[in-house]
């Protein structure tokens, strides 16, 4: 064991990192889009079904073909992590989307209409009521977003944008045990600390609320 950690200790530090870099910058982007999309989706009623269509359309393909068909698309297929990143973002999509739509479709309209009541505007009512009272389910949905992120960024590896898939490739292709428990365990773990610590945090809100 430590021979090994000696000889590929360095690498699978650096293969980490990459990941997490991987997964983070996906994460943000899907944020970015799925939240204030989730919010303007229960102010128009009539898009939530499409879009939500489209979004559960693109959690359905296959992360390797996914990857595939992002191959030749402009400005994605010359640069690996780009490429990686946006299929990433795009699965990550879904549950920030829903959770963002439902969580805020779940609050008691007797509150929102005693917000409307004491005069408040629609962002003061979304800022003061709606999202603190649906933190706890928009949490939900990024939590499970960053553990499918951490899972599907190991097939980030089959394009050449690297992480822990890298090993677990390699380990595959040389019939190598070592070399896939090397890329699969850090993977795992970097999954079961993400659903941990955003775990406490969602029931943290959930309590206060």
């Amino acid at each position: 064991m430590r021979e090994f950690l000696r000889q590929y200790g360095a690498q699978i530090a650096r293969l980490t990192f990459e990941h997490v870099w991987l997964t983070a910058s996906a994460m943000l982007f899907a944020a970015a889009i799925g939240l204030p999309l989730g919010i303007l989706l229960t102010r128009k009623q009539g898009l939530a079904r499409p879009v939500l269509a489209v979004a559960n359309v693109l959690q359905t393909i296959p992360s390797l073909a996914l990857f595939g068909l992002l191959l030749p698309v402009p400005f994605l297929g010359d640069r690996a992590a780009r490429l990686a990143i946006v299929a990433l973002t795009g699965y990550a999509l879904l549950p920030i989307l829903r959770n963002t739509y439902t969580g805020i479709r779940g609050v008691d309209p007797v509150l929102v209409d005693v917000s409307n009541a004491l005069g408040m505007s629609n962002l003061q009512r979304l800022l003061k009521v709606e999202l603190p009272l649906a933190a706890s389910v928009i949490l939900a949905g990024l939590r499970t977003a960053t553990v499918t992120c951490v899972g599907v960024a190991t097939i980030a590896a089959a394009v050449g944008a690297g992480g822990l898939g890298e090993l677990i490739f390699r380990g595959v292709a040389s019939v190598d045990n070592g070399l896939v428990l090397a890329g699969a365990i850090p993977a795992a773990l970097l999954a079961l600390c993400a659903d941990g610590v955003l775990g406490l945090v969602e029931k943290r809100l959930a309590v206060r609320r």
